[in-house]
């Protein structure tokens, strides 16, 4: 379910040094931001931000970059900052303009409880579509990684078939991964209600030469 919007949420995200307002102005060089050579992993579909703030505290030498449609869900995140973060910055987009913001310069995407877009018709708006995975062919710095966690299975199906179609190969793939082997793992805000629930959640890595 959609939150309420803000009317706050946008003056919020113009003061906050973590959003930048201009991304188009650092294709190619999200190095001068960060001000360091260091790795960029962004996450398509941040939300409440609590996977990206973890991550970002937990690996220190990792640039970090949420990416959030909605200003009032965004605002979430960059409310829950207490202490700095240096490498951590967020983004308020729309992922199809994605190629116009960076330049094989991502290291890694992460696809956290996307949306599913169930009807066949919306095909193309999911973000492990082929649409999409064209587009970051051209973001990428080497190798291509993409990270996944979805309690849609519906999707998670979807996604394993394009990927592998899409010269992908798959590793880790897991359909529950809190009994997996996995021990690394950081929870989004839906992962932690879903797993609270009995729900399972689907965790795969995809990564392409």
């Amino acid at each position: 379910m959609r939150l309420r919007n803000n009317k706050n949420a946008k003056n919020i995200l113009e003061e906050s040094k973590y959003v930048i307002k201009n991304p188009e102005d650092y294709k190619g060089k999200w190095n001068e931001v960060f001000k360091n050579d260091n790795p960029i992993y962004i996450e398509i579909g941040c939300g409440k931000g609590n996977f990206m703030i973890e991550n970002a505290l937990r690996y220190p030498d990792i640039n970090f970059i949420g990416i959030e449609m909605y200003d009032t869900v965004l605002m979430y995140a960059v409310n829950k900052i207490e202490k700095e973060i240096p490498n951590l910055r967020f983004i308020r987009m729309d992922a199809r303009l994605i190629e116009d913001v960076f330049d094989k310069e991502i290291d890694l995407i992460y696809l956290n409880f996307s949306d599913p877009w169930p009807k066949n018709r919306n095909a193309k708006r999911r973000l492990t579509h082929e649409r999409f995975l064209n587009r970051y062919e051209n973001i990428f710095k080497g190798e291509k990684k993409i990270f996944m966690k979805t309690d849609n299975i519906s999707l998670f199906a979807f996604s394993l078939e394009s990927l592998s179609c899409f010269g992908y190969k798959l590793k880790f793939v897991s359909l529950d991964l809190a009994n997996s082997k996995y021990e690394d793992n950081i929870m989004t805000e839906y992962e932690k209600k879903f797993t609270e629930k009995g729900i399972r959640i689907n965790r795969l890595e995809a990564y392409k030469d």
